[in-house]
């Protein structure tokens, strides 16, 4: 059973990289998951001081950090 107990979570960080305190990390039961979620909401954290985002599962990194400024 692969994913069995994994969960993905978006990590919210500055833009020197470090990351931000915030009620928007809750776990994700798959990958797709947190992308619909963020696709949604990008505009919102961006909008709230977040520079950029990675996407975790547990503790690894899967990608970023990915930019949220519109240039």
């Amino acid at each position: 059973m692969s994913g069995a107990g994994e969960s993905y979570r978006w990590r919210l960080e500055d833009a020197d990289g470090k990351p931000l305190p915030s009620d928007h990390t809750v776990p994700f039961p798959t990958q797709a998951d947190a992308e619909a979620w963020f696709a949604e909401s990008w505009e919102d954290l961006a909008g709230a001081g977040v520079a950029q985002v990675s996407l975790l599962r547990e503790s690894e990194v899967v990608y970023g950090p990915m930019s949220l400024s519109a240039g």
